[in-house]
This record gives structure tokens, sequence and C-alpha cells, in this order.
């Protein structure tokens, strides 16, 4: 399994704080663009595409079990 896919932290707008807000997932450019969300350019992480579930964000579930990094 190798680091090959680009997922970014999906951020949204907090009306209380007046700020984005991190959504507590990581996703493709695509799957959060789609979502309209925003992305956290800052937060630009590689991971497997094997983790990468149907709707373009990383499955924690898969993540967790088989904890190989994402390289940052």
């Amino acid at each position: 399994m190798t680091n090959d896919t680009a997922v970014f932290d999906a951020l949204c707008f907090d009306p209380q704080l007046g700020e984005k807000v991190s959504t507590g997932r990581m996703g493709t450019r695509q799957a959060i663009a789609r979502d309209g969300l925003d992305i956290d350019a800052d937060t630009l992480a590689y991971c497997p595409h094997e983790w990468i579930d149907a709707s373009g964000y990383v499955d924690l579930e898969l993540a967790r079990k088989y904890r190989h990094p994402i390289v940052l």
C-alpha cells in the first residue's frame, strides 16, 4: 500500500464563531468541493487510495485498522 492520494481537511463556516472550522473529515479535493465545503490547503496529506470511500473521504475505520501512516 502506498500513500498515493492527496487528501485535505474539510472546513465549514461556523456562524457562532464567525470563522471556518474543521469538520473532522479528510477527503479529496473533488469530494470536499462537491459537498460545498472548503479545503484547508495547509493540511495536504497523502494516504493509500484504498482508504478512500465511495464518497471521496478517508475511511476512518480502515485508517484505524491498518495504522498505515498518512504522510503530511
